[in-house]
């Protein structure tokens, strides 16, 4: 890291930028370094070594009569599949970012990176087996590299697609859910469940470690690339499949109607990025994306992470 960090200040790009660093294959003994998508240059170190922030995997949950440190604008991620309703607050994931989870029979890996503040859930069910997903310690354009702990594919966040290893260009299937606040969440499955703690791990659940991070004009500086120039690159734009609409302009209009696609705005819901308390932080609204009067898969995410990944 300190040499990675030395060679970008000093302007001159190290020796290895053009191939995996090399200490990764030791790091990363089953994973395919020869077979990527992507420009090694690009992966940075997020601080944290490989499952140094830990994913949840043996996750609890409780019904909502039973929790008590959520507001009703405190932020989850809610989904609903085969009839079960669970809810992941931003309060436990912007701590751990990954959630390996089952629910109504489907293993799922509910995910969230806080620099991109991208929720996304995935099937993890890929080519006949079942994943078990883990952070790298790695960013690509400021978005988290994740990775399976079968076949050590690494997997870039915001695409669900394999980027180094095995699985380079698998992509997962990705499960409608919703970036709402808890009282949302209540209103529409009033018998659903709540992720909690499950006790194997000491954070400080309820605090945000990335005060003021979407209240910036960049990114942070772990982000190398272009930024749009059209738009505040840290405004918040909700994705649908490869097109995106700015969040004020939403909020703006209240509802809006382009095709198939209709995103409603509504307000009660706390940025999980703005105060040291995410139960304080500003009210960014609520979203939901219907599509063919369906729920839609979206993705809440900041102006300069569409323009990153899906540029153009």
């Amino acid at each position: 890291m300190i040499l990675l960090m030395g060679a970008l200040f000093s302007g001159v790009p190290p020796l290895w930028a053009d191939a995996p660093h090399p200490s990764w294959a030791r790091e990363f003994p089953k994973t395919d370094f020869s077979n990527t998508t992507i420009d090694y240059a690009d992966i940075l170190s997020g601080g944290p070594p490989r499952d140094g922030i830990p994913a949840i995997n043996d996750p609890k949950f409780v019904k909502i009569a039973d929790i008590q440190d959520l507001t009703d604008t405190d932020p989850v991620i809610g989904i609903v599949v085969n009839d079960i309703a669970k809810a992941y607050p931003l309060r436990i994931l912007i701590w751990h970012e990954i959630v390996n989870d089952t629910i109504g029979g489907v293993p799922v890996a509910v995910t969230y990176c806080p620099l991109c503040n991208s929720a996304i859930v995935f099937d993890r069910r890929v080519e006949g087996r079942i994943l078990t997903f883990v952070t790298t310690g790695r960013l690509r354009k400021s978005d988290l590299v994740i990775y399976d702990r079968e076949t050590e594919t690494w997997w870039q966040q915001f695409l669900g697609e394999g980027i180094v290893g095995d699985l380079t260009g698998t992509r997962h299937k990705a499960l409608p859910a919703r970036l709402e606040s808890y009282a949302n969440f209540k209103k529409r499955a009033p018998d659903g469940q709540v992720l909690v703690p499950n006790g194997r791990f000491h954070r400080n659940y309820g605090q945000n470690p990335y005060v003021h991070c979407d209240m910036q004009n960049a990114p942070y500086s772990l982000f190398e690339g272009d930024l749009p120039d059209y738009i505040n690159p840290m405004a918040r734009v909700v994705v649908v499949e490869d097109k995106a609409w700015c969040l004020e302009l939403i909020r703006d209009k209240g509802s809006l109607t382009d095709g198939p696609v209709t995103l409603n705005w509504s307000g009660g819901q706390n940025s999980a990025l703005h105060t040291s308390e995410i139960s304080e932080g500003r009210d960014v609204g609520n979203v939901t994306v219907t599509k063919g009067g369906q729920d839609a898969v979206y993705d809440v995410t900041f102006a300069f992470v569409y323009n990153a990944f899906l540029p153009g």
